[in-house]
């Protein structure tokens, strides 16, 4: 019979601790999204090259992402709380700077700042969390809560910038991040406590370098072979960038300290868990870019009208964020993932039905159905990644979860928005190498911008399918290897029982 305590409700100042935690994780998230629909904006003031717009979109998450696990190992190690102060000074002043920023190369410098200091605050926010609410019921509430506030800031980005933007020049976007982290450095001081530090050892610098590396140049390789067509160089950079994951991956099972302890990955549920924070982010940003191209530059939206079409679906997503954790506990976990994956396909596929002419309800549809998806992987991934590991690496744990949802929603860009360039490349009128660049062509024929368009249409079909089948894969992957509820409890006790028979217990 288990006589063990059970943990201490939480009070009114750990409900008051976690209101402070989701103002930086909101700004962290919308700053993922909030330039989808300033694009047009940026390029009209700054006049980026193609390689330039991208980077300026996806930068800030490669950045965030190719960094949140080792700063997750140093907030485990050197404090939680100093971390997030930092992180959110830094974040503050880079905001500044992308604001004003003169030429395309500032304001990507002053984004993949933005990322730094990005990567700090989104592991160790969440490590605080699993230390505020220690009963699993209510740190999953609390975690739930936690995810609706990182998918709202998501979800509302290109909102919140469509409405900046019909009243305000295009650095207003990062403006909006000052109040927000005036009120944090405020608060954070009275209402979080520093987490006691428990793990030894250092962070592995050269690991450091190597994560950072490897993803950088094997992305930017696939970006610039979509740019430009496959050549020497992309080919040699995406190869170096493999064999330096490679190194990466090979060297963290001979450290005694590494980023990333791959021995998680042998439970089955966790692996799932890590992948579904990956590649739904990769679709959602992804469809949620080339959709706001296609509002904007094909349809002919302005900005404001853009920003209220994506209103429905962020709606969806943050209260699916909220109430998953109190459906997991009656499905049960198996059940969340089959819905998560077979709903993000079901949404992104309804983007085949979109014209050159028309298919607005169908993106409004699209971002609903797919809303529900998300809405259940964000909150059913943060809360298994955490729960998987004692709380002395919450922080690791929470990097690894995070580290999927940033290096996905770059990836969507990179890789299915690069996958929609060469498509353009290929059927487009060779004007130009993006559909913006094509149409503001001086004296550009009507029947020209015509073609582009369609051009441009039929990449975001292809991104779309793509996105699509690879969530029907993976729900078929759930659906044949993750352990039904029934299982999952009979191996749970299988695993409490074993202790007590060793010790003589029965």
């Amino acid at each position: 019979m288990n006589t063990s305590p059970l943990p201490p409700p939480p009070g009114l100042r750990s409900w008051l601790g976690l209101s402070v935690v989701l103002g930086p994780v909101l700004l962290v998230a919308m700053d993922g999204s909030v330039l989808f629909l300033a694009t047009t904006d940026i390029a009209e003031a700054l006049s980026p090259t193609a390689d330039q717009a991208l980077w300026i979109l996806d930068v800030y998450g490669f950045a965030v992402g190719s960094l949140l696990i080792a700063f997750g190992s140093i907030g485990d190690r050197f404090g939680r709380l100093r971390l997030l102060m930092a992180g959110a000074a830094l974040f503050g002043v880079a905001s500044v700077g992308a604001a004003f920023a003169p030429g395309p190369q500032a304001l990507i410098l002053f984004r993949a700042l933005m990322g730094v200091a990005g990567a700090t605050l989104l592991p160790s926010a969440l490590a605080v969390l699993s230390g505020l609410f220690t009963d699993p019921r209510l740190r999953a509430r609390a975690i739930g809560i936690f995810a609706a506030g990182f998918a709202a800031g998501f979800a509302i980005g290109p909102f919140v910038g469509g409405q900046l933007l019909g009243r305000f020049w295009w650095g207003s976007v990062f403006l909006i991040n000052l109040p927000v982290v005036a009120l944090f450095l405020v608060l954070a001081p009275v209402l979080l406590r520093e987490v006691p530090t428990t793990r030894t050892g250092g962070v592995d610098a050269l690991s450091v370098v190597l994560s950072a590396a490897g993803i950088l140049a094997t992305v930017h390789a696939v970006k610039q072979a979509a740019a430009e067509g496959l050549s020497a160089v992309p080919a040699v950079t995406g190869i170096g960038g493999v064999l330096v994951l490679g190194w990466f991956v090979r060297r963290q099972s001979r450290l005694e300290h590494p980023l990333i302890d791959f021995g998680l990955f042998r439970d089955r549920v966790f692996s799932i868990a890590a992948v579904t924070g990956l590649l739904p982010l990769a679709a959602w940003s992804a469809t949620a870019y080339l959709g706001g191209v296609h509002l904007r530059s094909v349809l002919g939206l302005t900005v404001r009208d853009a920003a209220l079409v994506a209103l429905p679906g962020a709606a969806v997503l943050t209260v699916t964020c909220v109430v998953t954790p109190a459906l997991v506990a009656r499905t049960g976990v198996r059940a969340a993932f089959l819905a998560c994956h077979f709903l993000i396909a079901a949404g992104v596929l309804l983007l085949l039905l979109t014209t050159v002419s028309g298919g607005l309800g169908w993106y409004v549809a699209s971002t609903v159905v797919a809303g529900v998806g998300y809405g259940v992987s964000f909150s059913v991934v943060a809360d298994t990644v955490v729960a998987a590991v004692p709380p002395e690496r919450a922080g690791s744990a929470a990097a690894l979860a995070e580290t999927g949802n940033e290096i996905g929603n770059a990836l969507g860009i990179a890789l299915l928005g690069s996958l929609a360039a060469v498509v353009f490349r290929l059927q487009g009128p060779d004007v130009a190498a993006t559909l913006n660049e094509t149409l503001r062509t001086p004296g550009l024929a009507a029947s020209v911008a015509e073609d582009a368009k369609a051009a441009f249409v039929s990449g975001l079909h292809l991104a779309a399918a793509v996105a699509g089948g690879v969530h029907v894969v993976l729900g078929a992957f759930a659906l044949r290897y993750l352990p039904g509820r029934r299982a999952a409890g009979a191996e749970e006790a299988r695993t409490e029982e074993a202790p007590a028979e060793e010790h003589g217990v029965r």
